[in-house]
């Protein structure tokens, strides 16, 4: 399968940095603790054109901006929760693969959380490695309608890795049984990570934005098909 980047690209891509980010701020706010056995029945196999890549392929991918939102959870005495992501879509601005790092003001522990898409074998988790550097294993621990998300602990020497590195691969396997690979390019992450944060309301609008531009897509497929 092959991934084609269009001129209205750009646009979905910087959106989608909203909908990675605005997915793992509801995933942290459900604080999950248990690997899922099995792919929600509700959800749902996503649609064919957000399967990931297997390895081998060489899909082209649109990349959004690393970008960094900080807001504070609903509990009137709730530490502020910086969040600091990117995204990959394809074409019809269906993210592939997502990368965020989570901290939360004054506690040392640090998140990576990164997404990949709903088709995949749960049971055999997810690996990341930067660059050239040694693979760390970790476990799905929740899936949302936006993909299936695992959890790394971001120590000081990882953060170090991604801020120097050029390139963070995200690895699982999917439906059939095929390896999965898909890099997160890291420049610019350190700017956005050690950088100000971006409005939160400006990251819901952009979803919004998004939002409405799928829904323009769909609609002018659907009339091409029924051109046809």
């Amino acid at each position: 399968m092959v991934f084609a980047r269009t001129a209205g690209g750009a646009f979905a891509g910087t959106a989608l940095t909203a909908a990675a980010i605005l997915l793992a701020t509801h995933a942290f706010a459900q604080q999950p603790k248990a690997q899922p056995k099995a792919q929600p029945k509700s959800q749902g196999a996503p649609p064919p054109a957000a399967s990931p890549p297997a390895q081998g392929q060489q899909p082209q991918i649109s990349y959004t901006p690393w970008t960094k939102v900080c807001q504070k959870g609903p509990q009137a005495n709730a530490k502020p929760v910086c969040f600091t992501g990117r995204a990959g879509n394809i074409e019809s601005g269906v993210p592939v693969v997502a990368a965020v790092v989570i901290e939360s003001e004054g506690e040392a522990r640090k998140i990576l959380r990164v997404t990949l898409p709903l088709a995949m074998a749960l049971q055999s988790g997810t690996r990341v490695i930067v660059d050239d550097g040694q693979p760390i294993t970790a476990p799905y621990v929740m899936c949302l309608n936006g993909g299936c998300m695992a959890d790394y602990e971001a120590s000081g020497e990882l953060i170090d890795k991604m801020k120097k590195g050029q390139s963070l691969v995200v690895q699982g396997i999917n439906g059939s049984g095929q390896p999965v690979s898909i890099p997160v390019p890291l420049a610019d992450f350190a700017t956005a990570y050690e950088g100000p944060a971006t409005d939160p309301k400006v990251v819901e609008e952009r979803q919004k934005q998004l939002e409405e531009r799928l829904r323009k897509l769909g609609e002018e497929e659907r009339k091409r098909l029924e051109g046809r």
